[in-house]
């Protein structure tokens, strides 16, 4: 039973990371990421290592992808800043 688990949780964790590859918008890549992040939890619990899946929650499932998510949103705010100029007038 217990290797039923581990091939379940393997398949699960390569068909989230196959998902992160294959999606191009970043948003979406940042929310498949923290999929990822979650089966990886998993598949440690699964293995009997909970501090390493503690960690993997709080880092792979929300930290990366919130960071991804507000970098990707402040680079995208950046093109009309800079035909602002910085000061708000047009250059």
């Amino acid at each position: 039973m217990a290797d039923a688990l581990v091939v379940i949780t393997l398949v699960l964790v390569a068909v989230s990371a196959t998902a992160a590859v294959a999606v191009r918008d970043p948003v979406r890549q940042a929310l498949v990421l923290s999929l990822l992040g979650l089966t990886l939890a998993a598949l440690f619990t699964v293995l009997q290592a909970p501090d390493v899946a503690l960690s993997q929650i709080a880092v792979g499932t929300a930290l990366t992808p919130l960071l991804i998510t507000l970098a990707v949103r402040k680079v995208r705010r950046r093109p009309h800043e800079r035909a602002r100029g910085p000061r708000g007038r047009s250059e």
